[in-house]
């Protein structure tokens, strides 16, 4: 489960670069991930996410606690 955020579920995707001649080769779009551990006052505990920059401002707009339901129901993560 590398390189995929837990919470929107943003993975690497694959596209093209093109240079001036317009030659095409091809290249992949990472997203940017963080290892962060966030605490989830609802259970007294940190939790240690790998989630994207957006998937942070998911967490900041929602909360934790619905940001995790939501991924769950999402099938994105299983357990947290």
């Amino acid at each position: 489960m590398s390189r995929i955020c837990q919470i929107t579920g943003k993975e690497v995707s694959v596209g093209n670069n093109v240079s001036h001649s317009n030659r095409r080769t091809k290249r992949e779009f990472k997203p940017n991930l963080h290892t962060k551990r966030f605490w989830l006052e609802e259970e007294k505990r940190f939790v240690t996410l790998k989630v994207s920059s957006a998937g942070m401002r998911t967490i900041n707009k929602i909360g934790l606690k619905k940001a995790l339901e939501k991924a769950k129901a999402a099938g994105i993560i299983n357990t947290y």
